[in-house]
């Protein structure tokens, strides 16, 4: 199979599909990859790195989609890149469709075969592709929540973990899975008061058993989530429905009654956020005000520390793009429901239900389109 590697271009996006580790692995097995020139340079992986393993290095976006099988990207196809892809080629990388109606139109017009990495399952009903990321999120939110409490940043000027004398920031976290646990750790080193609100007891419970008494967990529901967000220094928005909107637990009247200079990370960002007030920022603007609030809703946050993304990513995504290399798309997902699960579009079918819902759209199951 020829395997299209292109610079993402989404703002402040470093990370790159495939390492040159990757690219040995598939060139190994006998497949072409054309990388586009200067893809990795912004985490330091040369062209020469990628020329080394048997890569061939493009000059532009156009000929890496020209000439590839299957494109192997990190974000969202942007506009001009939706326009290069072409009836039955694969895309493999993060769709994140439910909240982007545009997006979702254009990849069905362009008759591809749209795989999601944050919606591929595993047989213990995780999800391992968004999972690194999650995590990378996770700990960077309490970085960027940290920050954004600095009085410059617009915040209220409060050190996170306080000092001998002083109270330490009361950092809420919604949502008990990766982004949530990981936020939780993050807080808890740096000394913060953290609670975690989750609607599945068997979640609380684990965290409990983790961090024991220096965790404070609740069980969520409107009340309980109202009472800590509106006391809350710190707010870490980290809740998922695989592949739907995220729910909007944070009300417009709930922020408007937060102190002034508090902070709301909204790492759901991606789905939609979990915000009434939220919407994408990037990284060269992260921040805004609502109420005397300051929001953080950047929208690829693991693209700050493009390196441990990039790496990270790649452990999880490498043996799905062999799969689909030696297979085939529609073989690769015939013979594995989890890979199958990743199908957002096929062709000009989509076929991910928690996308339909929440665009009000036809759909077809994966089953059902790839002919099983």
């Amino acid at each position: 199979m020829r395997i299209g590697v292109p610079k993402e271009i989404k703002n402040h996006e470093y990370r790159v599909g495939m390492t040159p580790a990757a690219v040995r692995e598939l060139t190994s097995r006998g497949h072409e990859v054309f990388v586009e020139t200067m893809a990795g340079d912004g985490i330091g992986l040369s062209d020469e790195n990628y020329t080394r393993v048997g890569a061939k290095i493009l000059p532009n976006a156009d000929e890496v989609f020209a000439g590839a099988d299957m494109i192997v990207k990190v974000k969202e196809p942007q506009a001009v890149e939706i326009k290069r892809l072409r009836p039955g080629q694969t895309l493999f990388t993060y769709l994140h469709l439910a909240p982007d109606p545009e997006q979702t139109k254009g990849l069905l017009d362009s008759g591809a075969v749209c795989i999601a990495y944050e919606t591929v399952t595993d047989a213990r009903g995780g999800l391992p592709l968004l999972a690194p990321m999650s995590e990378v999120a996770g700990r960077m939110s309490i970085q960027a929540g940290a920050h954004s409490l600095e009085k410059a940043q617009g915040g209220c000027g409060m050190l996170l973990g306080g000092v001998p004398g002083v109270a330490a920031a009361k950092v809420v976290v919604l949502g008990g899975g990766v982004v949530g646990t990981n936020a939780a750790r993050m807080a808890m080193g740096m000394e913060a008061h953290v609670t975690v609100l989750d609607i599945s007891l068997h979640t609380l419970y684990q965290l409990d058993l983790r961090f024991g008494a220096a965790l404070n967990t609740i069980y969520s529901t409107i009340d309980s989530v109202e009472e800590y967000v509106i006391g809350a220094d710190l707010v870490i928005g980290g809740v998922l429905l695989p592949g739907a909107a995220a729910p909007k637990l944070i009300t417009r009247k709930m922020v408007s009654q937060m102190r002034k200079g508090s902070v709301i990370v909204d790492v759901a960002i991606d789905q939609g956020g979990c915000a009434e007030t939220s919407h994408a920022t990037t990284h060269a603007d992260p921040t805004y005000m609502v109420d005397g609030v300051v929001h953080y809703c950047v929208a690829n946050m693991p693209g700050g520390v493009a390196r441990t993304s990039t790496f990270a990513l790649n452990n999880a995504t490498l043996p799905f793009t062999i799969a689909l290399a030696e297979k085939g798309a529609e073989q690769a997902m015939k013979d594995n429901a989890h890979l199958r699960a990743g199908l957002n579009v096929y062709k000009n079918t989509l076929t991910y239900k928690a996308v339909a819902d929440a665009q009000h759209l036809p759909f077809k199951s994966a089953e059902a389109a790839l002919g099983m």
